[in-house]
């Protein structure tokens, strides 16, 4: 296995994918494909995912089987287990979380009078995850020999939490949090398992057709998203922070900076968005010393 790639995409392993019908997903189970990969991809998009399953045809070598699962559904979590477990007995080699929505206020309705708007984000962003967790971690740490990993997609906006969407910053901030604790535990008991918090930048998938049509310049494709991340395991990097076209990674961490010295200096929160601060932070941000 060649050292610039992370030792869980070999040919034989087993890679479990929820959000796998489309965007970063999609790109990661052909990232697992190529490598010769077994394949179980979940999305609640039955039409998509059926499409997805002509792209990676079971094979002497690689098998591929779909879930039509709402990852929001504990009971459909546990369903899927006992599926899994049958047709891979020696457990899941990686785990990649990504099934993500982003839900809107209902019509009339402000984000802080509709609870369902965040009741839903959270099912699907936060508990999506847990749900995952829940029900396949032990399969995952079961095997002590083996590399193994597990990528939890998270987002920006988790980080540095723009305002406009609090359901699904915060959703995302939770997933951070999650990603942290569970690279501090399994660092000691399951030391063969690498934990990844993969943090795209504006990327061009499923959330964006609405607005644009067509890619925009300044957004990264998810073949750029799972390429980077495909580099960042390599290396062992937990906190994988994408750039996109238009932001650097020296940029992104001023911007985690700034919003840090927020708490640290006892300014207003979100300053670098409020009238008063804006100038003071574009200017002060490309002035820090890292």
């Amino acid at each position: 296995m060649a050292s610039n790639i992370h030792p869980v995409f070999r040919q034989g392993a087993t890679a479990l994918i929820t959000g796998a019908a489309s965007g970063i997903g999609l790109l990661t189970a052909q990232l697992c494909y190529s490598r010769g990969m077994n394949l179980v991809l979940l999305d609640k998009n039955e039409t998509a995912l059926a499409q997805t399953t002509k792209q990676f045809p079971t094979t002497n070598s690689s098998k591929t089987t779909t879930h039509v699962m709402d990852v929001s559904s504990i009971s459909a979590w546990q369903n899927l287990a006992q599926q899994v477990k049958g047709l891979y007995p020696q457990g899941i080699d990686f785990l990649m979380l990504n099934a993500g929505a982003g839900p809107t206020p209902a019509e009339g309705l402000t984000q802080w009078e509709d609870a369902h708007y965040f009741e839903r984000t959270f099912a699907i962003n936060t508990l999506g995850y847990t749900n995952g967790l829940a029900s396949f971690l032990g399969t995952v740490t079961g095997a002590k020999d083996i590399p193994r990993a597990i990528v939890l997609t998270g987002s920006k906006q988790g980080i540095t939490n723009p305002p406009s969407n609090p359901a699904y910053n915060a959703s995302k901030a939770a997933v951070r949090t999650i990603a942290e604790h569970l690279a501090f535990d399994l660092a000691e008991t399951a030391p063969n398992v690498s934990v990844h918090l993969l943090i795209p930048g504006w990327t061009y998938t499923g959330f964006h057709t609405e607005t644009f049509k067509e890619k925009p310049d300044g957004a990264w494709t998810s073949e750029q998203v799972v390429g980077f991340m495909d580099r960042k395991m390599a290396e062992d990097v937990f906190y994988i922070v994408c750039p996109d076209n238009e932001v650097t990674e020296d940029l992104d961490k001023r911007r985690i900076r700034w919003a840090s010295d927020d708490i640290i200096y006892g300014r207003p929160p979100l300053t670098r968005w409020r009238d008063g601060w804006k100038d003071i932070a574009q200017r002060e941000i490309a002035e820090l010393q890292l």
